[in-house]
Formats: structure tokens, sequence, C-alpha cells
């Protein structure tokens, strides 16, 4: 987790500065993204919080989402994403909202994708909506875990400069 922190101060201090605010859903970085983010001083003005929307159960409870909702989306996409990403932002208020959806490993998910994949989506202001895809090609968990924690991170970052 030390290597996210300077990009997480980063964002933190241009939210900050440009007086808005994120909030996150993330799976398989396994809440990486919003600890990087909430390790930097102050973050309680611009970030708005997130949850690690990895079951079923996190899905409806946290999110309100039901399956009827997906229409055939379905999760490590990044039609997904996008629209996690739009939920938790319209959820906690937010300007930004951030999405991560994928398979940390060492092993694939149930829907065919490799470990290493991941999904990353990033909804803000004016309708602003953007998403990539990320394939490490690695089985080490923890490692994925933090290459999707950095993707997202960056994907942020790079929309507020």
């Amino acid at each position: 987790m030390q290597s996210l922190l300077p990009l997480a101060a980063e964002i933190g201090a241009r939210l900050k500065a440009r007086g808005e605010t994120v909030a996150v859903s993330e799976s398989s970085a396994g809440g990486l993204i919003s600890a990087a983010l909430l390790a930097a001083p102050g973050a309680s003005a611009w970030y708005r919080g997130g949850g690690v929307i990895y079951t079923p159960q996190a899905f409806r409870g946290l999110l309100g989402l039901r399956r009827e909702d997906l229409g055939d989306l379905r999760s490590s996409t990044e039609p997904y994403a996008r629209l996690l990403a739009r939920t938790i932002a319209g959820k906690l208020d937010a300007h930004w909202g951030l999405c991560e959806t994928g398979a940390s490993g060492p092993t694939g998910n149930g829907y065919g994708d490799a470990a290493g994949h991941t999904c990353v989506a990033l909804a803000g202001p004016g309708r602003f909506e953007v998403s990539r895809t990320l394939e490490t090609g690695l089985t080490d968990r923890p490692e994925n875990m933090r290459r999707f924690a950095h993707d997202a991170l960056a994907l942020l970052s790079a929309a507020l400069t």
C-alpha cells in the first residue's frame, strides 16, 4: 500500500483545491483504494465514503441495486464498472465516483476472466465517464490488488489534471 500513498495524497490535494469530492466502489482491490485515499491528512474534506462490493449482499445492501437493475451487464466489465461509479457517486452525493471490479487471483472469476483482470471506471461532473480494462497476467493476489488500486487512482488523477 505504501506505493499508493503519494498518488492518493496528490489526488486529495487536487480534490480539495477544486472543492470536489469522491466516492469509491471497489471489489478485488479489497479496500486498498479507499485506504490509500484515507491515509491522506484531511481526507474528510473530499472523501465521501466507499464500499467493498465483493458479494451480492454488498451489492444490494450498500449500493441498493438489484440483479434486475443490471439488465445484461455482468461484473468485471467496463459497462458494469461505469454503472457502479455512477451509483456510488449518486448514493454518497459526490462529484466523482470511482469503481474497480475484477479478479485478483490466484484463479479467475466465475465469468471466465483470468486472474489479473480488472475494469476501472470514473464518473464525474457533466456526465463525464471513462473506463478501461487492465490485464496484469499475474496470479499473485496481493500484487494484483495493489496494481488494481493504482490503476483506479491513476484514472482519477488523470481526470483531475
